[in-house]
């Protein structure tokens, strides 16, 4: 082992390997990676909803993203009381209500939390109406014929 050390100049071992099995200079350790330029699935979704979409709004034509479509269709199935849409609009907004009570200089009350929620439930004006309805169709038993022979 000596002999080979002093025959080449250096020691091979861990983390020393021999020079021709090391990178050659001018050449790409990972020659079939990532091409350069490449975009990661973030950026590309960025993208498309960036992208300029012409809609067609109390008969006006205007320009806007695929983002802004999307939100306001979710605002208005939202509106029209579409549970999912209530839910999914709900759920985006609680980081900018939880941002909004960090901020505050001191501990929220209810008040605080209520001046916050409210114009999020006032967008949805059919929520309170369309889950009390859901509530009163839980609390009713099932109807049962006791007479009917079972079919």
């Amino acid at each position: 082992m000596e002999n080979d050390s002093n025959e080449r100049g250096y020691e091979i071992g861990y983390g020393k390997p021999p020079c021709h099995t090391r990178f050659q200079k001018g050449r790409s350790g990972n020659p079939k990676g990532r091409r350069r330029g490449s975009k990661n699935q973030a950026t590309l979704l960025m993208e498309a909803l960036h992208e300029p979409v012409i809609i067609s709004e109390n008969g006006h034509r205007k320009k806007i993203t695929k983002q802004q479509v999307i939100i306001k269709q979710i605002v208005n199935k939202a509106a029209s009381g579409d549970h999912r849409s209530i839910q999914l609009l709900l759920a985006n907004q609680i980081p900018a209500i939880e941002a909004q009570l960090e901020s505050a200089p001191s501990k929220p009350t209810i008040l605080d939390l209520l001046r916050i929620v409210d114009p999020i439930l006032r967008a949805v004006p059919d929520t309170q109406a369309s889950l009390a309805k859901e509530e009163k169709m839980i609390d009713q038993p099932l109807p049962i014929k006791p007479d009917a022979p079972p079919s």
